[in-house]
């Protein structure tokens, strides 16, 4: 049984994406010093300019090694996120056909996906490779954080403006435990205009906590073999209740 395990698993390697190329490539061998100073610096940078996604990506490889092994065990114990490990599916225009994704039922996973992307302007293809990761698997569950970032933004019905990133960053800080999702929902929240800050503290903040506690593990969900599921389905799974704000005013 452990001879046919490996066979199976070897096969699965060789049919996984081209992340192992990708990764060999763009890799950065660090020392730990190295990366205290990374991190210091990226932080810093982060901080000052929040629209520096090379900082804030940097941050997140350097400070999150604990965190990407709480996901990874997180994965390696359910028979969805384990999968992915295995396969190392990735999420880019070349292996997702969005022209299908467009015409598929509006209640779909699928079709809400396009939409999010379409009405936001912004393309899967626009995350950056894991470059200061020494642990290939590790590396690999960082990068696809990265990639699953809109669909956790269209399943949670949460815009690309900054209460909806803040909102989404806080669930993202009680799920996978990253430090620069924390920090990404407390200085966010401070950019807040003040009309958003007030949505932000009567509605959003709360919405996100109990959500971000409450709600299964969505780096488990294997997206891609999902894209026909009714989206209203999937979030009753992962035991998410969408934002409904109600003024009694």
């Amino acid at each position: 049984m452990l001879k046919k395990n490996i066979i199976l698993n070897n096969q699965m390697h060789r049919q996984m994406s081209d992340f192992v190329t990708q990764y060999n490539e763009n890799h950065i061998p660090t020392t730990p010093l190295q990366k205290l100073l990374l991190s210091i610096g990226s932080a810093t940078v982060s901080l000052l300019d929040p629209r520096r996604a090379d900082m804030i990506a940097t941050m997140g490889e350097t400070t999150g090694t604990h965190a990407l092994k709480y996901i990874r065990d997180k994965m390696i114990n359910n028979p969805e996120g384990n999968e992915i490990l295995q396969l190392q599916p990735r999420i880019n225009t070349s292996t997702v056909d969005l022209g299908k994704l467009k015409y598929m039922p509006e209640n779909t996973l699928g079709y809400a996906y396009f939409k999010f992307l379409d009405h936001n302007k912004v393309t899967p293809d626009s995350r950056g490779s894991v470059q200061f990761i020494d642990d290939i698997q590790l590396a690999y569950v960082m990068q696809r954080y990265r990639e699953v970032h809109d669909l956790f933004h269209t399943v949670l019905g949460m815009p690309t403006n900054m209460l909806g990133e803040v909102t989404v960053k806080w669930i993202e800080a009680f799920q996978t435990k990253l430090p620069m999702t924390l920090t990404g929902g407390l200085f966010g929240a401070v950019r807040l205009k003040p009309k958003q800050r007030e949505q932000y503290v009567r509605h959003y903040l709360p919405w996100a906590i109990q959500t971000g506690l409450n709600s299964n593990f969505m780096l488990n969900m294997y997206f891609e073999k999902r894209w026909e599921q009714p989206i209203e389905e999937l979030q009753k799974e992962l035991n998410i209740k969408p934002l409904e704000i109600i003024d009694l005013k």
